[in-house]
């Protein structure tokens, strides 16, 4: 077998071990290890790069940039089990409701907000798709415009700060993971904008697609509205700023 067929075989192995399954950290490691011993066997490589395996491990259990991850995914945890997901869209949603495409906007939002405040797709964002899909086909919104938008807004995660994406790139780059933040902050403001420019358009072009909330289910107006939402922005726009 040439050199030049390990990685494409790599790949296709470790997308079966995937289909099958298995964790991605068992899926990656054995997949390595697999290949690292085939090559060994093939005379393609050299037995002695194992002895960097636990430099390799102990290297990256000793990088204090990457233990952001863990925390950030911790805090995903307590806002997806606090239910603050939930409050969130309920509340933004009130908000655009008298708006075409208001349900939508909100999603937007919370998907945005969340992001920033957890820097992962975590179980947050997946509980809003959860809680927002069937109120959006209730009333009346387009299946195809309620799913794009709830799976547009749950990637938001990758480019707002704080990123773990952003993290590993700065680490494997080098770089300051401030700056990474900074560069990253227009594009994810163009982003989020270009989400709500769709849905406004969608909503123009066919407003069957994304129809306004009845006033049956607006349950707070005015002021005790205003208050509700900035109690229930509070706690993770906190986060952001202590991030």
């Amino acid at each position: 077998m040439a050199f030049e067929l390990m990685a494409p075989l790599m790949f296709a192995s470790l997308a079966v071990l995937l289909l099958l399954g298995y964790p991605v950290a068992f899926a990656l490691a054995a997949n390595g290890l697999l290949f690292a011993f085939i090559g060994f066997e093939l005379g393609l490589l050299q037995p002695e790069l194992l002895q960097a395996l636990p430099q390799r491990l102990f290297g990256i259990m000793q990088n204090q940039l990457l233990l952001a991850i863990p925390f950030f995914t911790f805090m995903g945890l307590i806002l997806e089990r606090s239910g603050m997901a939930e409050d969130l869209l309920d509340t933004i949603g009130q908000l655009f409701g008298p708006v075409r495409g208001g349900v939508a906007y909100a999603v937007i939002f919370v998907g945005a907000l969340l992001a920033a405040a957890t820097g992962v797709i975590a179980a947050s964002v997946i509980a809003m798709g959860l809680i927002s899909l069937p109120i959006m086909l209730r009333y009346g919104y387009s299946r195809r415009l309620s799913t794009g938008v709830i799976c547009a807004s749950g990637t938001l995660a990758q480019i707002i700060p704080p990123s773990i994406v952003l993290i590993v790139l700065a680490d494997v780059l080098g770089a300051s993971v401030g700056d990474m933040y900074l560069g990253a902050l227009g594009p994810a403001a163009v982003l989020v904008s270009l989400l709500a420019l769709y849905v406004a358009l969608a909503s123009w072009f066919n407003p069957e697609a994304a129809p306004a909330l009845p006033p049956t289910a607006r349950t707070l107006a005015s002021w005790p509205l205003y208050r509700h939402a900035l109690f229930v922005m509070m706690p993770p726009l906190v986060l952001i700023f202590l991030v």
